[in-house]
């Protein structure tokens, strides 16, 4: 669907902390988009959609709209606090370290462990020194085969790469085994892609364009079978 960019990016963000509120957002603007009232009517639907999102993340007591869809509200967890929860991008650039970003695909990857969202760094695959603006790489030395502009998840890929969720996490410094998922440990680590289980190892999951791929450890968290990217990518 059609929407401003600064919608998009502020969705991304914040519904890894406030699940509901960003299912309501989409919600508002699916149905703004659709009534058909004009440049106003649009931009009235975003700004409630925006108010409502605003209140959800920042532990607002209101109740969420009793349209939503139970199977969506199933899938909302909140960020875990802590460095676990939030572990720093402090691996290896793969491939050619170019100046720019060039082409690139997206792939979306989710990670929850403890029934809480596992924030993917933003940084992983840039070279420093980088510069920040809102929350987001705005530039760095150079970017690798790999590479996370913002903590959204979006992994940003060089066409003709053929990497593997490995390799993620191997650009990010984070440890993936059958049993383990950055510092969280378990029975055994649970990957879907496109919300259906992996059947082979966690590593093996290739980063194909527009993938949803979602490794969870701990309670069960229903995956989402796709992810909105914005234009472009």
């Amino acid at each position: 669907m059609a929407r401003p960019a600064f919608v998009a990016r502020a969705a991304a963000v914040v519904c890894l902390g406030a699940g509901l509120g960003v299912l309501l957002l989409a919600f508002r603007i699916f149905e703004g988009s659709g009534a058909g009232g004009g440049r106003r009517g649009r931009r009235a639907t975003v700004g409630a959609s925006l108010l409502a999102l605003l209140l959800a993340g920042c532990g607002s007591s209101a109740a969420p709209s009793s349209s939503l869809p139970a199977a969506l509200v199933a899938q909302a967890r909140p960020i875990g606090q802590g460095a676990r929860f939030q572990p720093p991008a402090r691996g290896t650039v793969l491939g050619a370290c170019r100046a720019g970003l060039g082409r690139r695909y997206g792939v979306h990857v989710e990670l929850f462990a403890a029934d809480r969202v596992v924030l993917v760094a933003a940084g992983i695959g840039a070279r420093g020194p980088r510069h920040w603006f809102d929350g987001r790489i705005s530039s760095a030395r150079c970017y690798g085969d790999l590479v996370t502009v913002e903590p959204t998840g979006v992994v940003l890929v060089r066409p003709g790469a053929r990497l593997t969720v490995a390799a993620l996490f191997r650009a990010w410094g984070q440890p993936l085994t059958a049993r383990r998922l950055a510092s969280f440990t378990g029975s055994g680590v649970r990957v879907f892609v496109g919300a259906r289980r992996w059947p082979g190892p966690p590593g093996s999951v290739p980063l194909t364009r527009h993938a949803e791929i979602v490794l969870e450890i701990g309670p069960m968290v229903p995956p989402h079978s796709t992810y909105m990217f914005p234009p472009g990518v």
